[in-house]
């Protein structure tokens, strides 16, 4: 699966913390039940990797990605846990090293124009764009559009279900990212019916946007 094949899956990629490895499984079939495959596990926490593991063994109709990739050796790390893809919250030389020597595909993030072409450069152009909020929300990816049109976009990072729509909706937008799918709260709780009914909302978000499918 290429980068924007990935990124084609489902307008919302979840972005997944988790603290205890027993809620991996079954925050995975939660996540799945409602309409939302492509998981993103975050490197973020000492239970990471044995999450994706598992969830890799036990729930095959999902695709699950690690994510937070920070290190060039998160990568093999990421792939002999069973990551599908790879997604990283920058992009430097050394990164897109590592990935060029591993197997799986990789969602590079970007927050400027130069990390853009840095990107692009390296054979990339479905891109993470992080922190979208930050880096200027709607109006840079509006921004954006006009000196990279071969480019789309993932932007995460102050991305929720109130304003998702409103991103997707852009031409260059191919999907969205975010941790409201999978609130840590309602994780806590283990009540995996309301984050299934969130899973089913978000991936009914439209997509009026049309991403360019040469990219």
């Amino acid at each position: 699966m290429s980068p924007l094949e990935l990124l084609q899956a489902g307008p919302v990629i979840p972005v997944i913390v988790l603290d205890d490895l027993r809620d991996a499984v079954p925050l995975a079939r939660a996540l799945v039940a409602g309409g939302v495959r492509v998981l993103e596990i975050t490197l973020r926490t000492a239970v990471a990797l044995d999450a994706i593991a598992a969830i890799a063994r036990a729930v095959p109709e999902a695709m699950v990605g690690a994510g937070t990739i920070t290190r060039p050796g998160d990568f093999e790390r990421a792939q002999a846990a069973g990551a599908q893809f790879g997604v990283t919250p920058g992009f430097t030389p050394l990164l897109a090293h590592a990935a060029r020597q591993s197997a799986i595909p990789l969602l590079p993030g970007v927050m400027t124009p130069s990390e853009v072409v840095a990107a692009r450069e390296a054979g990339y152009a479905a891109l993470k764009l992080f922190p979208a909020q930050q880096a200027g929300g709607i109006a840079m990816l509006n921004a954006l559009s006009g000196p990279f049109p071969d480019v789309v976009f993932c932007p995460t990072g102050g991305v929720h279900a109130s304003n998702a729509a409103e991103y997707l909706a852009l031409p260059n937008v191919a999907c969205v990212g975010g941790s409201w799918l999978a609130p840590r709260d309602r994780v806590a709780l283990r009540d995996w019916s309301a984050i299934t009914t969130i899973a089913r909302q978000a991936a009914a978000l439209p997509r009026p946007g049309s991403p360019r499918s040469d990219s």
